[in-house]
């Protein structure tokens, strides 16, 4: 079974096609990071902002539990933080970096499509049929985890260190730019995060890895997961074990997949 007659172009010709796509996917990241600078306050004042105020949904949400156990620990984020800007161009080149990445985030579907445009061609027939869904799958799941770090996540990082203090005569008058960055590298981490069976689909098909691998090293898995929980949240075990899990569970289902992998890669051996 051969590969498509683009496979055969010439080396100049393949980064030809290379940087086509990287141009189409920059435009396309620099078109949406305009509409997020135009629509600054929909950027700043509801999304970025949001986890840090009392009426953000997963804040209400965890008052409300808050009233209905009778836990009042439970409530977070109800003081307002207070915000400041140090730097005369900070507030000007911090709109700039958000709508850039703020961009690239909401093209990360396209841009991975562009990227599987360039490498389709490269592929046999059998290996397209079964990555079919691809670009689907990858995009929900960098998207499930900008979602889960965003409400969750997010609204507890931000509890627990805008409101941390090692002495009630330090008051925390936090710089903005320390906020939208913390914030940034969290909801960022966790789409990457999610995309851990994605990288092991593609490390079984490229057998680098397999199930009894992937099972000999799972404890080991865990003990990463702990760790990179611990990297990109705050201190506390509440919020390390949110992150720890969903990690676990992702391993599990990359697991599953590598199984189907392999038995798909038996089947075509014996035909």
């Amino acid at each position: 079974m051969s590969k498509s007659n683009n496979s055969e172009m010439s080396f100049l010709d393949h980064l030809e096609e290379l940087r086509w796509h990287i141009v189409r996917s920059f435009a396309v990241v620099m078109i949406l990071a305009v509409l997020a600078f135009i629509f600054k306050s929909f950027v700043f004042d509801t999304v970025i902002m949001g986890p840090s105020r009392p009426d953000f949904f997963t804040n209400r949400l965890f008052c409300l539990l808050a009233s209905r156990l009778d836990m009042p620990a439970l409530c977070i984020n109800q003081d307002q933080l207070a915000f400041q800007n140090i730097s005369m161009s900070g507030q000007f080149t911090m709109h700039i970096w958000v709508a850039f990445v703020a961009g690239a985030v909401v093209a990360f579907p396209y841009i991975f499509w562009e990227f599987w445009r360039f490498v389709r061609p490269a592929l046999y027939e059998n290996e397209i049929k079964h990555s079919r869904g691809a670009v689907f799958a990858t995009s929900m799941l960098f998207s499930m985890g900008i979602l889960f770090s965003y409400y969750l996540i997010a609204p507890l990082s931000v509890y627990f260190l805008g409101g941390y203090q090692v002495s009630p005569n330090v008051e925390n008058i936090i710089n903005f730019g320390s906020y939208v960055s913390t914030i940034a590298s969290i909801v960022l981490a966790g789409g990457v995060m999610f995309e851990l069976p994605v990288f092991i689909y593609f490390l079984s098909k490229a057998g680098l890895v397999s199930v009894p691998f992937l099972k000999k090293y799972r404890r080991h898995a865990i003990v990463v997961s702990f760790a990179l929980a611990a990297v990109i949240t705050p201190p506390d075990v509440i919020s390390q074990i949110m992150v720890c899990l969903p990690l676990i569970v992702l391993y599990e289902v990359g697991i599953v997949i590598a199984k189907r992998v392999e038995k798909k890669r038996e089947n075509e051996e014996v035909a």
